[in-house]
């Protein structure tokens, strides 16, 4: 996984890794969550990726509009 820029610095965000149509995001507590296309959709996770790369907004967005719409929750080992 790639280090979060983190440009607000207070963002919940720590890691991601992005696949063609899925990210994977881990948060400060250390839980990790794959977002797909199935959840929450192609459009979300498009929008989250282009956060992700610019590296600012994205804990924000998850917050606001994702919420608990995930593909899965995963463990340190799977991710």
């Amino acid at each position: 996984m790639q280090l979060y820029k983190n440009a607000s610095g207070n963002s919940g965000v720590t890691h991601y890794e992005l696949h063609p149509s899925s990210i994977t995001l881990r948060f400060r507590n250390g839980d990790i969550y794959l977002y797909d296309q199935q959840h929450p959709g192609p459009y979300h996770v498009a929008r989250m990726q282009t956060l992700a790369r610019r590296g600012q907004g994205l804990s924000t967005y998850v917050s606001q509009y994702v919420r608990h719409d995930y593909a899965d929750k995963l463990t340190a080992d799977a991710a």
